[in-house]
């Protein structure tokens, strides 16, 4: 199985930085889960492709009230925001 690297953006890394321990964990478990298979949805990992037009296509991982924003280029997986579900994707537009 070919595994991919999962980089986080700079904002993704403010944003982590923010929560307390028990959360960084859970999601970092999560990111850390993504290097397998970043596109197909699984037990424990909640993945969608966003409807939003990009190129490349944008993915969320849902980790309980918090989504990471990622896309997938070659063997690169890069995240660009780590968000609470109560921002939703208005930010996107």
């Amino acid at each position: 199985m070919t595994k991919y690297r999962v980089f986080l953006s700079d904002t993704a890394v403010s944003q982590l930085s923010l929560l307390d321990e028990k959360q960084k964990k859970r999601i970092k478990d999560a990111l850390h889960n993504l290097e397998s298979e970043p596109f197909q949805p699984r037990s424990g990992a909640d993945i969608r492709k966003l409807s939003i037009p990009s190129d490349p296509p944008l993915f969320r991982l849902r980790i309980g009230d918090y989504r990471a924003i990622y896309f997938v280029v070659e063997r690169t997986i890069k995240v660009t925001e780590i968000i609470h579900r109560s921002k939703g994707y208005k930010w996107l537009s």
